[in-house]
Order: structure tokens, then C-alpha cells, then sequence
């Protein structure tokens, strides 16, 4: 049996190393049971009484994603629930550029019926310390809750990655290719499973003639910017290619781009080295693909334009407001960019038919969403192409 190794620099945010010790004893739950609901309902209600958090969508999104009215409208793709319980651990190593995802990974996990370690980012946000202090206060009134949550912060510690994985029976790992490959470095118990969460990208096709018929451009600028901004693109599902399709596609972005960039001036500060870095991404872009740079009165939107797909363009992208742009001559062209590597595809028309009908013709090998612009971070118990619930609980059969 592995042991926490002693002098590390560990952190609980909520429970404890004697608390992470007996997980493994805790007795699972079915998905979807009346203490995870009502438990993740006060997270939810206190979380929406503290006035800091009306300061961050991203916190308040949360909130109501685990509502008890949202969380029983989510049961209902899974009706036989009786002969599933949860595996029993899962450790979740969340991402370090998205605040609210271990937010979102443990509540899948609380859902599924299990115990749950969560590696917090290493980095230090606000949106954190709200939903930690829900999470802990929601333990007082739920104390049967309090030996299946430990929150944990800690830097790049083999040893304690070590130990956590040798506890649980699912690892969930976000944040890339390049995590997932150190994390792997420490082994897992012969029964457990993992579910990774690899880098990938995403892309928007907006209509232009439909654009140009909206009377709620503003609302269209917010939508985008909370798809892209409000993580400065470092999430997956944030599209860093934006493909036009239409008869008047020009009018379309000239209107679309200031209406989003007004909004900027107002709400994002880019920071300096966001803006050395887009620089520098440009000039490589510009130069290894011949696009055309769209000139610009700052540095808050950068636009390229290029005159052929391929995917070796994901190589270039960048985030904090880096666009490249194609318009489109028919929706086919858009399956170069389908590949493994691709998985949220939003749309801004009437296109949701006829893209999923393009993506099932032409079988490309990646792709898992469809979904309306501004809904690309709307996080769902089928993600990725995983079903969590499924990936999280085990049946058990009776003949």
C-alpha cells in the first residue's frame, strides 16, 4: 500500500489526509440519490446568497447546474438506475486555466455516487474560494457528505499524485496531452479505469445572411465573448476558427467584429503579455500560410484569413482573442477540421440539422458537439463523447 509521503506541500480545501485514507471504505451511492441531490442543491443555494459570486458567470453558471430541478432534468436520459452504484473513488486532477472545472468534475462525481479527491488548480482564483466555502459550509448541515469530498491543492508532486491514485478506482484527468502523459507516470490499482480529457479545439460556423437579420446583435457579442473571453480561449470548447457561410458574408463580420469589439472596451483587459503573445502568433501564422491579417485599431481582436483549410492551422492557434477565419463554399469543406483533435462545433443560424447530418454522411473521426453559439461551455453529463454516469458507476446483474 502506498503512503502519503511525509514533508509534502499539500493543501486541504476541504477534509483531510485521515478522511482521504478511508474513501476507499465509504459505501457507494446509486447515481442520482436523494443525499447527493439535496447536498448539491445547498452547494447551489449558498453559492447564490453569497454576494461575491453575482462578480463571476462562471460561478453563478455552476450554481444553477447543480439545482436540485437541474440536476433531476439531467436523471432523465437514465431511467434504470437501481442496478448501478457508484465505483466507489474518483480523482479528479482538474485543469489550471479554467477556475470552475473541478467544480463541475466533482459534482459529476457527488451525482454518480462516489467518494471524490479533487486536485484543485495550482493557481490561486477567486472563483475557487466561492465554491470551496459552499462546499464546505454545505458539509456542516450534510455531515454524511463529509467523508466522500476532499478538495486538494499541490504543485507537481509525483509522490502525492502517487498516492491519490492508488486510492481510487476512477482517475479523471484534465488539462491536455501533455498532463495526462505525466500523470500516467503514476499507476493505477488493477481495477480502475481513467477518463482523460486531451487537448483538442473548436471551431464556429456562423450564417451570415442570419446574422444580418438579428435585432439582438448585442446579445450575439455576449454570447461569443462568454464562449471565448470569459476563459481567454484556453478552454477546449472555446472556437478558435470561425467559418462563415452566406451571401453577404463581409457586411456580416464587419457588423459582427465591432459589435463584439465594443463590447470589449468595456469588459476584458488584456494584458500585456496576451498581447506580445497574439503578436508573435500573427506574425508565425501570417508567414507560414500566406493569411490575411485583418487590420485593427488595437490589439483586442486578431483575425486572420486564410483561403484553404487544412489542420495543420490548429498548430497556429492562440488565445485572449485570436481568430482565424474561412468562408465557407459548402458546409462539406468544414470536414478537414473534424478530426480527433476536434469537439465542439457552435453554430449561429438554422445550421444544427444540417451539420450533424454533414458530420454522420462523412463519418469524420472527431466532433462530440453541436451546440447553439454561447452554449459551447455549458458543461453536460455526456462530455467529450464520455458518458460520466456511465464511466463512473458499475452495474451490477442479477439473472
Amino acid at each position: 500500500m502506498i503512503h502519503m509521503p511525509q514533508n509534502s506541500e499539500i493543501e486541504y480545501l476541504v477534509g483531510s489526509e485521515e478522511i482521504a485514507n478511508i474513501m476507499p471504505n465509504v459505501s457507494a451511492l446509486i447515481p442520482f440519490s436523494e443525499m447527493s441531490t439535496h447536498f448539491l442543491n445547498e452547494v447551489s443555494k449558498s453559492i447564490l446568497n453569497n454576494p461575491a459570486a453575482r462578480q463571476y458567470p462562471d460561478v453563478i453558471t455552476f450554481a444553477f447546474w447543480c439545482r436540485k430541478a437541474a440536476i433531476l432534468e439531467k436523471q432523465k436520459p437514465y431511467p434504470n438506475l437501481q442496478n448501478r452504484l457508484g465505483k466507489g473513488v474518483i480523482f479528479h486532477i482538474a485543469p489550471s486555466n479554467v477556475p470552475v472545472n473541478f467544480a463541475f468534475s466533482l459534482a459529476t462525481g457527488i451525482i454518480a455516487g462516489n467518494a471524490n479527491i479533487v486536485r484543485v488548480p495550482s493557481k490561486e482564483f477567486v472563483q475557487v474560494d466561492i465554491i470551496t466555502q459552499a462546499i464546505y459550509s454545505s458539509l456542516q448541515m450534510y455531515p454524511d457528505m463529509q467523508s466522500r469530498i476532499c478538495l486538494v491543492r499541490y504543485g507537481h508532486d509525483k509522490a502525492v499524485t502517487d498516492f491519490f491514485s492508488s486510492l481510487c478506482d476512477v482517475r479523471v484527468i484534465w488539462g491536455g496531452d501533455s498532463t495526462i502523459a505525466s500523470i500516467r507516470n503514476s499507476p493505477l490499482p488493477a481495477r480502475a479505469t481513467e477518463v482523460v480529457f486531451a487537448d483538442r479545439y473548436s471551431f464556429s460556423i456562423i450564417n451570415a445572411d442570419y446574422y444580418l437579420s438579428c435585432s439582438n446583435k448585442e446579445k450575439i457579442a455576449q454570447d461569443f465573448y462568454n464562449d471565448t473571453y470569459l476563459n481567454d480561449q484556453n478552454a477546449c470548447t472555446s472556437p478558435q476558427l470561425v467559418m462563415w457561410c452566406g451571401t453577404q458574408i463581409q457586411r456580416a463580420k464587419e457588423l459582427f467584429w465591432q459589435s463584439l469589439h465594443d463590447l470589449l472596451v468595456k469588459r476584458y483587459d488584456l494584458k500585456p503579455v496576451q498581447a506580445v503573445g497574439k503578436l508573435s502568433a500573427l506574425c508565425r501564422l501570417a508567414i507560414d500560410t500566406n493569411a490575411s491579417v485583418e487590420l485593427v485599431e488595437d490589439n483586442l481582436i486578431v483575425r486572420l484569413n486564410i483561403n484553404q483549410l487544412d489542420v495543420i492551422l490548429m498548430d497556429y492557434k492562440y488565445h485572449s482573442g485570436f481568430f482565424i477565419e474561412y468562408d465557407l463554399k459548402e458546409l462539406r469543406d468544414i470536414i478537414p477540421m473534424c478530426n480527433r483533435k476536434c469537439q465542439t462545433i457552435s453554430y449561429l443560424g438554422e445550421e444544427a440539422e444540417a451539420i450533424h447530418t454533414c458530420i454522420s454522411t462523412y463519418a469524420p473521426a472527431g466532433v462530440d458537439r453541436i451546440v447553439p453559439l454561447g452554449k459551447t461551455m455549458e458543461f453536460a453529463l455526456v462530455w467529450d463523447g464520455y458518458d460520466l454516469i456511465e464511466r463512473m458507476t458499475r452495474i451490477i446483474s442479477c439473472i
